[in-house]
């Protein structure tokens, strides 16, 4: 899993092949392995293959031009019947989210994370588009896709960023 963690970047460009059902169950498979507060897994998921879909998303997305090209992009949601609280509702998802990156990786694909939640016009185009319940609350997007671009490792280690015991 180290591996894992230090190979994860952001790949936005992919060669056009889809994803294979398997794959994607595994992606999902570790991205609902992520730990939640009090053990809810409010998270639901909303995998995204049509690709004329894929190509409207940048209509509600500045960030996603990548997508239209990706074989395939999952959109984290959190459930507010199952956690109402926002904060931890967000937490929870981002951790399922970070599983499914690392779960890329292994499988060979490249990802990017896009953020929607909280930026109120990003959440409430994702939710037209999808045709989201009130309850069901857009997290983030992941697109997915075989890699058509290599990333150089990038060491973010910063021990400035480290205190010891107190501020």
């Amino acid at each position: 899993m180290l591996e894992a963690i230090r190979k994860r970047s952001s790949v936005r460009k992919y060669r056009d092949s889809p994803l294979p059902d398997r794959v994607l169950e595994e992606l999902l498979r570790s991205a609902m392995q992520a730990p939640s507060a009090r053990d809810l897994r409010p998270w639901e998921f909303v995998v995204v293959r049509d690709r004329k879909i894929l190509q409207r998303i940048p209509d509600y997305h500045p960030y996603s031009s990548m997508v239209p090209k990706a074989g395939a992009a999952v959109l984290v949601c959190g459930n507010t019947d199952i956690q109402a609280n926002t904060g931890y509702l967000a937490q929870d998802c981002a951790a399922a989210v970070q599983n499914l990156l690392l779960e890329a990786v292994e499988q060979g694909l490249g990802a990017v994370w896009l953020g929607v939640f909280p930026r109120k016009e990003r959440m409430e185009g994702m939710a037209e588009l999808f045709g989201l319940p009130c309850n069901i609350v857009p997290i983030a997007l992941v697109s997915l896709g075989w890699p058509a671009e290599e990333k150089e490792f990038e060491d973010r280690y910063d021990p400035g960023r480290v205190r010891l015991d107190r501020w």
